[in-house]
Parts: structure tokens; sequence; C-alpha cells
């Protein structure tokens, strides 16, 4: 059975309900681990005041402010962690963003500012952060990212997030070779498209939803609580020996021809 108990969790990526984040933030607290949630602080603390309120059923032990793209931030984060719980056993990393102009039209238009933009918040931040809960894997651990088919496959208008996708998912290759010894696992999970605020800046998203609900084996796309389900099982004892691999879960689409 899957059991977190004992286990602590940091998820960074909670906007709003519709988030992934939020889906697997609820399926680990489901299965008994304590929560440390991370906000992108505003100047007027919208943010962390409607992800405070989402959260408040889930009693986080930890609510803290990160900018990915803020070293010093990142730094404080894991200070925090640190002094509160003294050891981490769970890393989830969800965290993309490009901005709306690069996500449609042709690819070669991408600004050199939108390309490091996006690449740095949505592979780097996965460094950074994996760097930070190193030293605080004491016990080992896991670390689990999110990533897209689009960082293997063109996809219309994903465009720069493909290869932000795309440098992500050696991330997880390159941080599972060098986190092994030390018995941390590092994963990635390939979701299906799912209406998010982050998905919502893709040109022609719901066209790709409606493609993939036509063309899945499953005929349907998949849920917040479905992605939340393979993140628990990859953050858990049951997933011990997998490790540098990404995990598809978008109802069989990746394995479709014509």
């Amino acid at each position: 059975m899957l059991d977190l108990t004992g286990k602590n969790a940091l998820v960074t990526g909670i906007a709003n309900n519709r988030s992934i984040a939020w889906g697997i933030a609820q399926q680990l607290h489901a299965a008994g681990a304590n929560l440390g949630v991370t906000y992108l602080p505003d100047d007027k603390g919208k943010m962390e005041n409607k992800v405070r309120s989402l959260v408040e059923p889930l009693a986080p032990s930890l609510f803290l402010p990160c900018n990915v793209q803020d070293d010093g931030q990142v730094t404080a984060t894991f200070d925090a962690v640190n002094a509160a719980w003294g050891k981490l056993d769970i890393l989830i990393h969800c965290l993309a963003f490009a901005n709306r102009d690069d996500l449609m039209g042709d690819f070669s238009a991408v600004s050199r500012q939108g390309f490091q933009t996006a690449l740095d918040i949505s592979a780097y931040s996965l460094v950074s952060l994996a760097r930070g809960a190193k030293p605080l894997m004491t016990s080992g651990g896991s670390i689990v990212t999110l990533t897209y088919l689009g960082g293997v496959r063109v996809v219309p208008n994903y465009n720069v997030m493909g290869i932000a996708k795309a440098a992500l998912e050696m991330n997880v290759r390159y941080l599972a070779a060098e986190m092994g010894p030390q018995q941390v696992r590092v994963n990635g999970i390939s979701a299906g498209p799912i209406r998010t605020l982050a998905s919502s800046a893709v040109g022609g998203i719901l066209d790709m939803i409606h493609h993939v609900e036509a063309v899945a084996p499953l005929r349907r796309t998949v849920t917040q609580q479905e992605v939340g389900n393979a993140a628990a099982f990859l953050s858990s004892d049951l997933a011990s020996g997998i490790t540098g691999q990404i995990l598809y879960v978008d109802s069989g689409y990746e394995i479709m021809g014509m």
C-alpha cells in the first residue's frame, strides 16, 4: 500500500485549483506526507493569499515564498526547510513559464530574452532546487518534475516550451546519475494536456485536448488526480528502483502513430 507517513514533501508550482501541482499535493497529503508549499510572491500578496487559502485543508507545516529566478529566495527556502524539518524526502517541481507571444506563430520568431526566460524558469529551476534539496535528503529521497510530449516531438505552438522541456528531461537524467549514490531518485511525469493556467497560454490548447480525446487509446485526456497518483507512486518506496525515467500519464497518447 502506498504510504508516505513520516515523509516531508516540498511542493512547488501551485497557482490555483486547476494546477497539476495542486492535484499532486492532494495525493501526497492523502498518502500521509507532511507538506511544505511554496508560492510565487508578488508585490500585492495576491498569489500568497490565493494559494494559502487553497492549501489550508492540506495543513502544510511550511508555506514559503520562492521565486526561482532569485537565488537568494531559493537558498532561503531550503534554509527554512532545514530549520523546520531537518531533512527533506520529496521535492515536487511543477514550474514552467514562457511569454505568451512565444507560444504561437513561428518558432524562429522567439526573442533571445524569451528563450532565456523559458529555459531559466522551466528547466534551470529544477537544477537550482535539486541543488538546494540534495544536502537535506540525508535518508535518500525522490524528486519529481513535470514535462510534456512537446519536449520530444513537435507540437504546434508549443515552440520554445518544447525546447525547455527537452532540457528539463535531460536535467532529470543528469541529476539522477549524480544523486543516485545517495539514494535520491529523480524522475519526470509527461502528462497529457490539461486545462491549467499555464497551458492556457499555448495557442490552440483546446484543439490539442480534443485531439487527445479522439486519438488516445483511452479516448480521453487525464486529470490532475491521475497525475497526482503517479507522482505519489514515484515519491514512495514502491518506486524505489526507478530513477532517471519519464513516465507518460497521457491516456496512452504517446504510443500512437497515424
